[in-house]
């Protein structure tokens, strides 16, 4: 949906999980989204030099949110409100859904 304005179709999937989960890591969007890992460290990368997202070291991992100092901030999240509201239910409910919990280990998938 977004892909014309932000060039960038991995950089909209992105945003758009930031915007649902509040945190995200790199290796959790790649698998979800079956993209390659570097593509998706890149644009998170790009993003934060930017000053759009801020990441922080949990254990080894680094967790990406959105800056909250970001002039524009309020205005990219109510875009990509408009940007999730036409997004196809099916895909959204593959991709978007909100994690409540970890999975219990052991678990089958």
């Amino acid at each position: 949906m977004l892909k014309p304005l932000l060039d960038n179709l991995t950089k909209e999937r992105l945003l758009l999980s930031i915007l649902l989960q509040k945190e995200v890591y790199a290796r959790d969007i790649a698998s979800t989204f079956n993209v390659h890992l570097l593509s998706v460290q890149n644009q998170l990368k790009k993003m934060e030099v930017g000053g759009v997202l801020v990441s922080n070291l949990r254990g080894r991992t680094r967790l990406y949110c959105f800056n909250p100092q970001y002039p524009f901030l309020k205005e990219l999240k109510n875009l990509l409100r408009k940007a999730l509201a036409f997004i196809p239910k099916q895909e959204k409910d593959k991709y978007y859904t909100q994690r409540l919990r970890p999975r219990r280990s052991g678990k089958p998938l």
